[in-house]
């Protein structure tokens, strides 16, 4: 799974017209975000796609479809009124970046440029709006948010996501110096299961295991 990583990286710095990359992304081992999100899910997950070379055919569920159709379509939409409403003065789009110190690559839909010299990443999600920001899409908005500070050289102290299912609704994460901690964590210890290939506790939510892609190899 991570030699597949790297050749996808190559394939993304000629599919991407805005490329940023810090450190030794062409050898060094990478995952993405969304492999930091499935470990959120479960830590099962990292072990069996990156260990055991097990996908989870994820191509095949709803919502990622219609997810991916969502970002297709988006930058061919007018959406400048995003950008009057929060206030940014300028804007990147499908920005790929990478970090050889972090060991994380991604594609961030849009990096906004503020007044202030502070960027922040905006992410589009096909889904609604409830109550809070989910706990992975926080993850996933403050990966970016790392990986904009090294390569960009310019401080990160917010971020957006904009709920597509809701009306474009958009909602603003303020980063702190723990949220940064814990993602640098996790990734830690994503790269703990993936190199020491040991099997990891599954997810202390059972309901999470009802429709699991590998409820009938999990153990």
């Amino acid at each position: 799974m991570i030699e597949e990583r790297q050749t996808a990286n190559h394939k993304l710095t000629s599919e991407f017209g805005s490329l940023h990359a810090k450190g030794d992304t062409e050898t060094t081992p990478m995952i993405t975000p969304s492999d930091v999100i499935e470990h959120l899910h479960c830590p099962r997950f990292t072990y069996f796609m990156n260990c055991l070379n097990i996908p989870q055919h994820e191509e095949l569920r709803y919502k990622v479809l219609k997810g991916r159709d969502i970002h297709q379509i988006r930058e061919e939409s007018n959406r400048a009124y995003l950008r009057k409403k929060l206030g940014c003065i300028d804007k990147d789009i499908s920005v790929y970046v990478a970090s050889g110190s972090l060991r994380v690559r991604g594609v961030v839909d849009e990096v906004l440029h503020f007044s202030d010299n502070t960027l922040a990443p905006l992410d589009y999600k096909y889904a609604e709006y409830r109550d809070s920001v989910f706990e992975t899409h926080k993850m996933q908005s403050v990966l970016y948010a790392l990986l904009i500070m090294e390569n960009y050289g310019k401080p990160v102290k917010k971020g957006f996501i904009c709920y597509t299912k809701d009306g474009n609704k958009i909602k603003e994460i303020v980063y702190s110096e723990r949220d940064f901690c814990y993602a640098k964590e996790v990734v830690r210890e994503i790269f703990n299961v993936i190199l020491k290939g040991y099997y990891p506790g599954s997810t202390r939510r059972q309901n999470k295991c009802i429709d699991c892609c590998y409820r009938n190899i999990c153990v």
